[in-house]
């Protein structure tokens, strides 16, 4: 059983920057394709990112190319999402996932965290 847990959430002024962070248990995590969804009050859960297991390709839901960085460290058990020029829609409640394979579906999912919130208001 892997366990998923993120932290590095908060409330951010627009245009500012946060980096969450991601630690799984277990000692197959370089086994599994990562990512993060986020999912907003209201709406369904939705794709964000994802990193292939060695780190080599990663994968961006067009709202969030080019401002968020998704990366790994197989040798600490973590994976980051490093999020620039925030916009107060990008506020959510951000998950943490682990699966087979590259899937924007949530379906795709075989692991997912607990979450955590962030918000982007002045």
């Amino acid at each position: 059983q892997t366990q998923l847990v993120e932290s590095g959430g908060g409330l951010v002024q627009p245009g500012g920057s946060l980096r969450l962070s991601c630690t799984a248990s277990g000692r197959t995590f370089s086994a599994y394709v990562m990512g993060w969804f986020r999912q907003a009050p209201g709406k369904e859960r939705e794709f964000v990112a994802a990193i292939n297991r060695s780190g080599s390709t990663t994968y961006y839901a067009d709202s969030v190319k080019g401002r968020f960085t998704i990366s790994r460290d197989n040798a600490k058990n973590k994976v980051y999402l490093q999020m620039n020029s925030l916009k107060p829609e990008d506020t959510a409640a951000y998950y943490c996932s682990a699966g087979g394979r590259i899937d924007t579906r949530t379906s795709g999912v075989n692991y997912w965290g607990q979450g955590t919130q962030v918000t982007v208001s002045s």
